[in-house]
């Protein structure tokens, strides 16, 4: 038995293992669900090309990656569903390449793929995304030991733009928050996107952890949120009162209105009942931003730069908004301070005699 014979053996026995568990299969089914368009785009097109000798021969390979990545890495469904996708495009472009097994790749295939996404004109840090991908796909196949040894650890991506993010000045913010959605009446639309705004400035939750709060989660009294964040772990943030008002008027005199039976925990709701998704907090916070006519930052992570920034320049310990933000690592944290001093130095520069 060859090499490739002996890693599709070794897929396959894998892929049975795990399809023992129900908990598996459970898990399995939810993800399969988020990333069911991508998957049946793909093989429609292998399907349709009517030719065996191109049909994508990493199947297996990627649903047994799937469970290593839902049931033992315990990511979430958006990091799943980026993981996958960047696999299963390397290991397209490797069976161009002659590839058909795992057992099969080396260093080179990795480089030729970079080489053609940066052609291409993709951004440095989606590179560096995609890189760290594959990266994870073979230290599980080194772990399954369907290969050797990981050849893609020597693989090198673009650094990351050290580029700082564009963030409201302190007049911008203030602005922000005087416009439309300051006299928001009773219009539930207009106290929903108030209350997100506040939110997100004064908490700098992801949009991810924003669509995800159940009313539960939040304690009026206290005034501080519970958060799921990566990986699944929770935190507490805390809010002032300009967000805390926001929150009660939304609760109070919005959500009633547009709340059904499919509503559930949900704070925030979109039009028909449900709970709100990225894209709808995404869309209404970027027309909120372009209203400011005069800055760069867009979308709702422009707030959660924004909020990083404003507490350092306001004295906050760098540790505490590490918690606040919900960062792993302190050097994530350590960007939003170099923010800081760039504004500083711009404003030294403006206004003192001898700068």
């Amino acid at each position: 038995m060859d090499r490739g014979d002996m890693n599709g053996r070794r897929v396959a026995d894998a892929v049975a293992d795990r399809a023992m568990s129900t908990s598996a299969v459970v898990a399995g089914t939810v993800v399969a669900g988020a990333v069911a368009d991508d998957t049946a785009g793909h093989r429609a097109a292998v399907e349709a090309s009517g030719d065996a000798a191109h049909q994508f021969a990493f199947t297996a390979a990627l649903r047994a990656f799937e469970d290593y990545l839902t049931l033992e890495r315990n990511r979430s469904v958006h990091t799943i569903r980026a993981y996958l996708k960047d696999a299963r495009l390397f290991l397209m472009h490797a069976q161009k390449a002659g590839v058909t097994s795992l057992g099969q790749l080396e260093l080179r295939h990795f480089r030729s793929w970079l080489g053609v996404l940066d052609d291409a004109g993709l951004a440095r840090s989606t590179l560096a995304r995609r890189a760290a991908s594959v990266r994870t796909l073979m230290d599980w196949a080194v772990r399954e030991e369907l290969v050797p040894a990981n050849p893609a650890l020597r693989l090198r991506a673009p650094k990351r733009s050290s580029a700082l993010p564009a963030v409201l000045s302190h007049t911008q913010a203030q602005t922000l928050f005087e416009g439309p959605v300051s006299d928001a009446g009773t219009d539930a639309g207009l106290l929903q996107r108030r209350a997100i705004l506040e939110v997100l400035y004064a908490t700098g939750v992801r949009v991810g952890e924003l669509v995800g709060i159940d009313i539960d989660d939040v304690d009026t009294g206290r005034r501080t949120l519970v958060v799921t964040g990566k990986g699944d772990k929770q935190r507490t943030v805390p809010y002032g009162e300009p967000a805390g008002d926001a929150i009660e008027a939304w609760l109070r005199h919005g959500r009633p209105r547009w709340s059904t039976p499919r509503s559930g925990p949900a704070l925030f709701l979109g039009r028909r009942g449900g709970r709100i998704d990225q894209r709808t907090v995404r869309t209404q916070v970027k027309e909120a931003l372009d209203a400011l006519g005069d800055t760069a930052a867009r979308g709702p992570h422009a707030l959660r730069h924004t909020a990083a920034t404003h507490l350092l320049d306001g004295g906050a310990d760098l540790r505490a908004v590490q918690e606040l933000l919900g960062h792993s690592s302190l050097a994530t944290t350590q960007l939003y301070t170099h923010v800081s001093v760039d504004r500083l130095r711009r404003s030294y520069e403006q206004a003192h005699p001898r700068a």
